[in-house]
């Protein structure tokens, strides 16, 4: 082979590297996996060199927030490894605001925080696999005790601050293990009740070390609100284990000591939607930017908030986001986030109607799709149907301040005689137009976990008056004074009232409910409140009854059980026995002792986290915990069902969910960064 035809190809081959890269689409553009590539794997693949562009606006975008330092070069704004996104359609183009309804500053805020979520890794949207997000790989040791994860070189929070492995341990090891922060951290974050060790082996590489197999805990951060990372370079200024001089300078920045200003930034909480200073308190906030820092806490988010009132809440794009299109455009596209608080449900269709709403999908129930449809050309919107995870489930507060109430709803006859009076027919037709199935809650989604049966989904579900007034009989709910309804077993009147919101539970549902009741001889009577008020008067075990939409699949169950035992849910979901949930976290001094089934549960869900989903061991344990679930009925069963999406014609690269569900995170398996706005047809490459 000649010299020449070897230099020739050289330079062939050189020339290619420098190529202008294709902008690559669509779904079957993708590396690894679908729509994704690192940077190396995209230039290799395509035989190319990305070159990098940003948003015209950026600079000005950045200079709105509160405390940010000047703008970098985009060269030095982008990770080294910056992750590599193939739009759903087509190349996107800048700008616009993305308008959206919350119900309130904490309440039904996750359909809009889940289009700028980030996390160390996410499920992709075919809600199986596990794909790359803010960590660039991982591997797991063999019986899935060591779990090592690696960062993107050069990553950057949103004022330009490296981000690297010290973040990760810190947030563990300094705030969710520091009682002065978080007073118990989640048991999702823990392994076998204890402390993970966490360790940043280097500035990319954090190891986590498990006291038991885990195999389900790098996917729990696939679909969490949670974060894993906090900016330490900030707050470690203020964390009396870094700095001896902490509580000396919060204390000359107007607060207490140095954990007050640790929690003014963080909250005290892993949800991502708190209020921020920018609403808890503007003066405070002044004097911080004042002397030097942001007035938010730095994000990786692709949007920050630059303000927050009670009435809404605005963001802009983060100039540090680590994604980048195939063309090398610095994502997101969309400019602004512009999130409007409406708590009445009438007034939000309204505005749905009008198509002053881009992306809506949390808290639109089903009773709102016919009018919704009807109006969709004029509002230039578009309404997909989607199956749901969750259903609208009903408990009985099993720790209810009312003793005998209490002891009522502690009777299995009790509760399977509620269940049988509900006709889930007539909710069904009415509330959600005969498009759903009658079922049993099972704890998991009956619809996709193998191991769930059709006995443990009709178990108890039939409509059946007859059964339930013996079935009440047998609990000594009877009618003592023959005024027609039936009085608690000492002859005290028994009434149930029904204190519910509409983000979970729709209106029509519980007037159904309370009328099949009532029909049985169990009074029952309804008030609508807001999310807020159900949540804490929930928590502070003041509702006799609980309604609240509740279910989720196997891979989320697989890696965080809290839903199986007391208090069986977060504060956004249904809660009942608060009482043995307090029992059990003081070792009995405080609270009521639960019933042997709870400790039975207790064993088989630590045993359920420790196997690998889809193994023939784990779907028997799985199949246990199902079982015990029905048998208990704790919680109740209605309608699966489907609900509504709601997206702007003028929304692009928008892919219809498969699902209508918080359990996947709503939008975030779905690539919402690179989501742009036009009012022309797709966008041209």
């Amino acid at each position: 082979m000649s010299k020449l035809f070897i230099a020739g190809a050289m330079a062939l081959m050189a020339g290619n590297a420098l190529a202008v890269c294709p902008a690559v689409t669509g779904p079957d553009a993708g590396g690894a996996y679908p729509h994704l590539f690192e940077k190396a794997e995209f230039e290799s693949q395509q035989g190319c060199t990305l070159s990098f562009s940003e948003n015209p606006a950026i600079s000005q975008l950045n200079s709105r927030i509160a405390g940010n330092p000047k703008l970098l070069p985009l060269a030095q704004r982008l990770p080294q490894e910056p992750l590599v996104i193939a739009p759903y359609q087509s190349i996107g183009v800048y700008g616009g605001v993305l308008d959206g309804i919350s119900k309130a500053t904490e309440s039904g805020t996750s359909d809009l925080l889940s289009v700028r979520h980030v996390n160390l890794v996410r499920f992709s949207d075919d809600l199986a696999t596990v794909v790359p997000e803010v960590a660039k790989s991982w591997e797991w040791n063999a019986d899935f005790t060591v779990l090592k994860v690696n960062l993107r070189k050069g990553h950057k929070w949103s004022d330009g601050a490296p981000f690297t492995a010290a973040d990760i341990a810190f947030w563990y090891n300094n705030i969710l293990m520091d009682s002065h922060v978080i007073e118990k951290p989640k048991d999702r974050f823990l392994s076998a009740g204890k402390p993970v060790k966490v360790e940043a082996l280097d500035d990319t590489t954090v190891q986590f070390t498990m006291n038991e197999p885990a195999p389900g805990y790098l996917d729990n951060f696939a679909q969490d609100y949670a974060q894993p990372f906090l900016p330490k370079h900030l707050l470690e200024k203020f964390h009396p284990a870094f700095n001896k001089d902490a509580d000396k300078l919060a204390k000359s920045l107007g607060f207490d000591d140095g954990y007050a200003l640790v929690n003014f930034y963080y909250g005290q909480s892993d949800w991502k939607d708190i209020p921020t200073p920018l609403l808890k308190d503007k003066a405070a906030t002044e004097r911080l930017v004042k002397a030097g820092y942001t007035a938010i806490m730095p994000t990786l988010e692709s949007h920050l908030v630059v303000e927050d009132t009670l009435e809404k809440r605005h963001l802009v794009a983060n100039p540090y986001f680590f994604q980048v299109d195939t063309a090398g455009n610095q994502l997101p596209y969309i400019n602004e986030i512009n999130e409007v608080y409406i708590g009445d449900e009438d007034i939000q269709t309204a505005k749905l109607i009008s198509g002053d709403v881009d992306y809506k999908a949390q808290a639109v129930n089903l009773p709102q799709a016919p009018v919704l449809l009807e109006n969709k050309e004029q509002g230039k919107y578009s309404v997909a149907l989607r199956p749901t995870i969750a259903q609208t489930t009903f408990a009985f507060n099993l720790t209810d301040k009312d003793i005998e109430k209490r002891a009522v709803f502690n009777d299995v006859n009790f509760r399977r005689a509620m269940s049988v009076a509900m006709d889930r027919n007539q909710i069904n037709e009415i509330a959600y137009f005969g498009l759903g199935t009658p079922t049993q809650y099972t704890g998991f989604d009956a619809d996709t976990t193998p191991f769930i049966t059709d006995k443990q989904k009709n178990s108890w579900i039939q409509y059946d008056p007859k059964l339930a007034a013996e079935l009440l009989d047998k609990a000594g709910v009877v009618d003592k004074d023959g005024d027609g309804l039936r009085d608690l077993p000492s002859g005290k009147k028994f009434e149930l009232n029904i204190q519910y919101a509409t983000q979970g539970t729709p209106s029509e549902v519980v007037e159904i409910v309370a009328k099949s009741w009532s029909d049985v001889g169990v009074k029952t009577t309804i008030k609508e409140v807001t999310s807020d008020e159900y949540r804490n008067s929930q928590t502070a075990n003041d509702l006799s009854v609980l309604s609240w939409v509740m279910g989720r699949p196997l891979a989320n169950i697989a890696s965080n059980t809290e839903t199986l035992v007391p208090p069986y849910g977060s504060f956004f979901d249904l809660r009942t026995g608060m009482l043995w949930s307090q029992y059990l976290d003081t070792n009995g001094a405080e609270g009521v002792a639960p019933p042997a089934t709870v400790a039975q549960m207790k064993a088989l869900t630590d045993r359920f986290v420790t196997l690998k989903a889809g193994t023939e061991e784990s779907n028997k344990v799985g199949r246990q915990i199902a079982d015990r679930v029905v048998d208990d009925l704790f919680i109740i069963g209605t309608v699966k069902a489907v609900s509504p999406v709601y997206y702007s014609n003028t929304l692009k690269n928008f892919e219809v969910p498969k699902t209508s569900s918080y359990e996947f995170y709503r939008m975030y398996p779905y690539l919402p960064s690179q989501w742009f706005l036009s009012d022309e047809g797709v966008a041209q490459q």
